[in-house]
C-alpha cells in the first residue's frame, strides 16, 4: 500500500476541489482523470499507485479529484465548470503552465481548457478519449455508447456483478482478479454516489467537442490502445485528425484504463511526448464565447426621445451591462453603436449573462436581441476579430426581441448547465459560410 501524499483544496467560487502534488521535476503534469476518482484512495489500489509514481519520476505531478467525485465538492457540473475547476488547482499549485493529460472522460474538458487557455498548456496529452461520447450518422463509437446506459448499472454501482462487468469493458486484463476487483469496487462506491455516476454519463454523451479540435493550437499527443473497446481507434484517430499538428501513437492492447496491464509502454511515450516538448509559441488565436447584443428599434428610441436623453440612457443600459457581464466573468470588448460585444471563456456563462442583458433592459424599457457562439478569434489588442466574431453577430441579427440565440457548438458545450433550448431551425449567416443549426435559449 503506497502511501497518500498531502492532499490539499483549491476553491472556485464555492466550490473546493480536492489536489495533490507528487514528485519535484522540472514541468508541471496535470493529470486531468477519468469519471470515476478518489485521489487518497486510489494509492491502494494496484496499478494506480505505480502508475502515478512513474509519472511524478520526471514531473511535477498534479493530480485532483473533479467536481462531485472522490473529496471534491459539488455536482459534476458543465465542461466549463469543470475546466475552470482544472484552472483553480493550477493557480492553488502555484502553476503556471503545464502539460495537460486527459484521460478518457477528462479529454473533452482537457481540450476546451487548452483551446480556450492556450496561456497556462504547455502541452496536450488525450489518452484513450474522445470528441464525442454518442453516435451520429458520420462518427461511429462502440456499443456501449449506441444508447443510454441503463439505469440498472447505477442501481449496482460498486456491486460484484456490476464491477465484473465494468472491468469486462474497460480493463479486461485485471477483470479475473478477485482482488483487484474487491478493492476496484470499493474504489468505485467512494469515488462517487450512484447518482452521480448516472448525470456524469448522461452529461458525457451530451457533450461534442468537435468544433473545438481546430482551435487547438497546443502541441498535441493522442495515445490509444489498438483494440480499446470503449472508445474506439477511429475516434483517436479523429482527434488526430482535426487537431493541427498532433500525433497519434497507437499501442497493442484492449485495456481502457492506463494503469492496468502494461504500462510501461503508455508512460514512455507521455513521458517522451514531456521531455522533448518546446515551448510553444505564444498564438494570438484562442477559442472563446462572444456574445453579441442589439438593441431593438434604436432608431426608434433615439427619435423619441432626442440625442441627449437617449445617449443617458445607453449611458444607464450601459453601466447595467457592464456590471452583469463582470458578474458572469466576461470581458466587454467593445460597443458596436447600438449593442455591446463581450467574449467568455464559458459558453453557459454567456448564455446566462445574455439573459441577464436582457431582464436589464427590459427595467430601462429597452429590449435585446442576443446572439451567442463559441470559436476560435484572433486577439488584436483589446479587440477580437475573425469569421467567428461575425458569425456571433449574425446570429444576434436573427434573434427576436427578448431573444437569447445560440449555435449548436454553444448548445452542445453546455451539457449539464440546467440551461434549455428549442430549435430555432437551420440558417444561412449572411458573410459566413455553410448552414447553421441555431437554438434559442429559455
Amino acid at each position: 500500500m503506497s502511501r497518500s501524499p498531502q492532499t490539499r483544496y483549491a476553491r472556485n467560487g464555492d466550490v473546493h476541489i480536492a489536489y495533490q502534488i507528487v514528485g519535484d521535476g522540472p514541468i508541471d503534469l496535470l493529470l486531468v482523470p477519468g469519471g470515476f476518482t478518489h485521489i487518497e484512495l486510489g494509492w491502494e489500489v494496484q496499478g494506480i499507485a505505480s502508475f502515478l509514481r512513474r509519472l511524478a519520476a520526471f514531473s511535477r505531478l498534479i493530480i485532483f479529484d473533479k467536481r462531485g467525485t472522490g473529496l471534491s465538492d459539488g455536482t459534476p457540473g458543465t465542461l466549463e465548470d469543470r475546466a475552470q475547476d482544472a484552472l483553480s488547482v493550477l493557480d492553488a499549485a502555484q502553476s503556471k503552465r503545464a502539460v495537460v493529460i486527459g484521460v478518457s472522460e477528462g479529454g473533452p474538458m482537457s481540450i476546451l481548457l487548452a483551446a480556450s487557455h492556450p496561456e497556462r498548456v504547455r502541452g496536450l496529452v488525450l489518452y484513450g478519449t474522445a470528441a464525442l461520447w454518442r453516435a451520429e450518422p458520420d462518427y461511429e463509437v462502440s456499443p456501449l455508447w449506441r444508447q443510454p446506459v441503463p439505469a440498472e448499472v447505477f442501481h449496482e454501482w460498486g456491486q460484484e456483478r456490476q464491477v465484473t462487468e465494468f472491468l469486462q469493458l474497460f480493463a479486461p486484463s485485471m477483470a479475473d482478479d478477485a482482488v483487484f476487483s474487491e478493492l476496484f469496487g470499493r474504489y468505485l462506491r467512494s469515488a462517487c454516489s450512484p447518482g452521480t455516476a448516472a448525470t456524469i454519463v448522461e452529461i458525457d454523451r451530451a457533450i461534442d467537442v468537435r468544433p473545438v479540435l481546430p482551435a487547438l493550437r497546443v502541441p498535441t499527443l493522442v495515445v490509444h490502445h489498438a483494440d480499446d473497446g470503449v472508445i474506439l481507434l477511429s475516434q483517436a484517430q479523429h482527434l488526430a485528425d482535426h487537431i493541427t499538428g498532433a500525433r497519434l501513437v497507437v499501442l497493442p492492447g484492449k485495456d481502457h484504463f492506463a494503469v492496468v496491464g502494461n504500462t510501461a509502454p503508455v508512460v514512455a511515450e507521455f513521458e517522451c511526448f514531456v521531455r522533448e516538448l518546446d515551448e510553444a509559441e505564444r498564438t494570438d488565436r484562442v477559442l472563446t464565447t462572444v456574445l453579441f447584443t442589439d438593441i431593438v428599434d434604436s432608431t426608434g428610441h433615439a427619435t423619441r426621445l432626442g440625442d441627449r436623453a437617449w445617449r443617458e440612457l445607453l449611458d444607464r443600459h450601459d453601466a447595467a451591462a457592464n456590471q452583469d457581464i463582470a458578474r458572469h466573468r466576461g470581458r466587454r470588448v467593445n460597443t458596436t453603436g447600438d449593442g455591446i460585444v463581450a467574449i467568455f471563456d464559458g459558453p453557459a456563462r454567456a448564455v446566462r449573462a445574455g439573459q441577464a442583458l436582457i431582464a436589464a433592459a427590459r427595467r430601462l424599457d429597452l429590449r435585446l436581441r442576443v446572439g451567442v457562439h463559441t470559436g476560435e478569434v484572433e486577439l488584436r489588442g483589446d479587440d477580437i476579430a475573425g469569421i467567428n466574431v461575425n458569425a456571433s453577430a449574425r446570429i444576434a441579427s436573427l434573434a427576436g426581441a427578448d431573444q437569447v440565440l445560440v449555435s449548436r457548438t454553444v448548445r452542445d458545450l453546455v451539457a449539464g448547465s440546467g440551461l434549455q433550448f428549442e430549435p430555432f431551425g437551420a440558417q444561412q449567416l449572411k458573410g459566413v459560410d455553410g448552414t447553421w443549426e441555431l437554438f434559442l435559449a429559455v
